[in-house]
């Protein structure tokens, strides 16, 4: 119905309104000459007076089958205020004209029957359009959360009958709002309730409406949806719908890293505009999954130059592509060089003098690193080493070094190379008082060569999943939750401080399989399987984050723990020099570089003690001096 429509049925309506009003105020058929006069002088100034305080109060540009509280308090307005006109009109205005004044029982009847007028023609095309939205919609759904999200969700599923979704109810664990109505939509049950739900109600799709939902509720949704054979999907995140980058409707299927058994840690990156809003800042290792994202937040943060350092021509490209398209006025440096190459590392610092340096170049692959051990060497040791010297001489003000939980107790070339590294920037810091540190975190769901990827691909190969060991274990964390930490360190730093974040507890790597199978609809032994390949060379079972003699202090951020080790003496860095020389002069083989290693870090364990499953490690029950909860609970 279109608006010029309500105002034929309004200028008809309110035109024969006074004239009931009266009769039925008479209780008669008739009316006297006198009341008569009065009532088409009154239905005359009152019908053009109320016509125009609703085209002033938007009654006649709205879109009324999308009707909502915004538009019902347009018509209470504009009813109230044709009220207080028509009784003035009723009252004083009949006397001005020298007419009889108009009862002001009636008077009320009429405003009252006016106010009914503007409402009853346009809240039914609401009603109705909703009646069909109703009747035409697609899937039914059940709604995971009675709560704002829940609301909002149905609110968008009545809106947009394209979504074809039809809401049937709402699951919530809060007792008090069981069997109770939202949006006319009730509460059926609790979470335990769902899988009889599903049948009792048809219900063809799950909806979470929690965008801060815990892995284990998400876990559980999706294991009664793969039950039952039907869709589970999720809103948005928060920081999404907040942003205004997505809409709520724009529900979207649950991902991997919606199963982390942890809330998602989101930072407040005010903090880190000081290392970053109008300074030079350097990413090494600009081209990989850290370090591109490191340059997407830092970007946000309006440095006046931000360096991209990386020996992959092809990898800075893409990244200062994108950035050029999403931050057009940001001046970019890239920079293709090798870290290895000391001369090169120092001509660019001192070229472009950065404040502050997040080091994010390194290579990661343990079993790779294992049969590689001089380009372990040189690039995580060495290139670590060049990084910091060139740095010192450039004057850098802050010095971001990337390390991992493999650095703990080393079992693997790559993480001791890494723990050789954090000791390195430690040693800078403290001997020349420069707030230089390294932050330590565990896996990255999604990163190059990380294990979703990996499984993404034999799950579209035809399988099967491989798994190393079924008691496998990992801390994981997400690429933006990697990257805030690491610019949470920078602010957060002193210097020589080691960062780690709280990451829960550990995820066994089978149950991302199994995870990860669910996703694709597919099912563990019967679609496909999931061979276990036994633990490859550097690898252990179970990762640290923390040694047990580290002295773990809390910091302003709940979630993120540092640590203080002493600075190495300078038998080490002689040692160090030793490792880099014969790694670059080939002048040793892998046994001595195996031995130089385990002479720099005499943790690095025995071939026996990589894989054995009793050497679960105690030291993650260490806590914090401020009694904050430890990294594992």
């Amino acid at each position: 119905m279109r608006n010029r429509d309500f105002f034929l049925i309004d200028a008809l309506l309110l035109t024969g309104l006074p004239f009931l009003v009266l009769l039925l105020h008479a209780e008669s058929l008739t009316l006297s000459p006198a009341l008569l006069g009065t009532a088409l002088a009154y239905t005359s100034i009152s019908l053009a007076l109320r016509v125009t305080i609703a085209y002033f109060a938007g009654l006649y540009r709205c879109l009324w089958q999308h009707a909502s509280v915004a538009e019902l308090e347009r018509v209470l307005a504009a009813g109230v205020i044709a009220g207080v006109g028509s009784v003035t009109v009723g009252t004083i205005g009949m006397k001005v004209l020298g007419l009889a004044p108009m009862p002001l029982g009636a008077l009320m009847l009429d405003s009252i029957g006016a106010l009914g007028v503007f409402c009853i023609s346009r809240m039914g095309v609401r009603l109705a359009a909703a009646r069909h939205r109703h009747l035409n919609s697609g899937r039914r759904a059940l709604v995971v959360g009675a709560g704002t999200g829940g609301q909002m969700i149905l609110r968008e599923t009545q809106l947009h009958p394209k979504l074809r979704v039809q809401v049937v109810g709402f699951v919530d664990d809060d007792r008090s709002k069981q069997n109770q109505l939202l949006g006319n939509v009730p509460v059926v049950g609790t979470l335990d309730d769902l899988p009889t739900l599903i049948r009792q109600l048809s219900v063809a799709e799950l909806i979470i409406a929690m965008p801060s939902a815990r892995g284990t509720l998400v876990r559980k949704v999706l294991k009664a949806a793969t039950d039952a054979g039907i869709q589970a999907r999720t809103m948005p995140g928060l920081h999404d719908l907040l942003s205004g980058r997505v809409r709520v409707s724009a529900l979207r299927s649950i991902e991997i890293q919606d199963l982390l058994r942890r809330e998602p840690i989101v930072t407040d990156l005010n903090a880190v505009r000081a290392l970053a809003t109008g300074k030079t800042v350097m990413v090494t290792g600009a081209g990989g999954s850290i370090g591109s994202e490191l340059c997407r937040q830092i970007a946000a943060l309006e440095p006046s130059t931000l360096v991209l350092v990386d020996h992959s021509e092809n990898q800075v490209f893409e990244i200062e592509g994108e950035l050029r398209r999403a931050f057009p006025e940001l001046k970019i440096a890239a920079v293709i060089a090798d870290i290895r190459n000391a001369a090169r590392v120092n001509s660019v610092m001192a070229a472009l003098k950065p404040y502050a340096i997040f080091h994010a170049a390194a290579h990661k692959h343990v079993p790779l690193m294992e049969c590689n051990i001089v380009e372990a060497i040189t690039n995580n040791v060495m290139g670590t080493q060049n990084v910091v010297n060139a740095a010192l001489d450039a004057d850098v003000q802050h010095f971001v070094n990337i390390s991992t939980d493999k650095a703990v107790r080393p079992t693997s070339i790559m993480g001791t190379t890494k723990r050789i590294a954090e000791r390195i920037v430690l040693n800078a810091a403290v001997n020349h008082d420069k707030n230089f540190v390294s932050v330590r975190f565990g896996n990255v769901l999604g990163s190059r060569g990380s294990v979703i990827p990996t499984f993404m691909r034999q799950i579209m190969d035809g399988g099967p999943v491989t798994v190393t060991h079924p008691e496998m274990r990992r801390y994981f964390m997400t690429i933006p939750e990697a990257v805030q930490l690491v610019l949470q360190a920078g602010a957060l730093g002193s210097g020589g401080e080691l960062f780690v974040l709280d990451m829960g507890e550990p995820v066994k790597i089978v149950d991302l399989a199994r995870d990860l199978l669910r996703l694709s609809g597919l099912e563990e032994g019967v679609d496909m399987d999931i061979a276990f390949t036994g633990v490859r060379p550097g690898e252990k079972l179970y990762e640290e984050v923390l040694f047990g003699e580290e002295d773990i202090r809390a910091t302003n951020h709940p979630k993120v723990l540092r640590t203080i080790d002493s600075p190495e003496d300078e038998q080490f860095m002689d040692g160090v020099a030793t490792l880099i020389r014969n790694a670059v002069m080939s002048a040793s083989d892998d046994a001595t570089l195996r031995d130089g290693l385990r002479h720099l870090v005499p943790e690095f364990a025995r071939e026996d003690a990589r894989t054995d499953p009793r050497n679960k490690p105690a030291a993650v029950a260490t806590r914090p001096k401020t009694d904050r909860p430890s990294l594992s609970k």
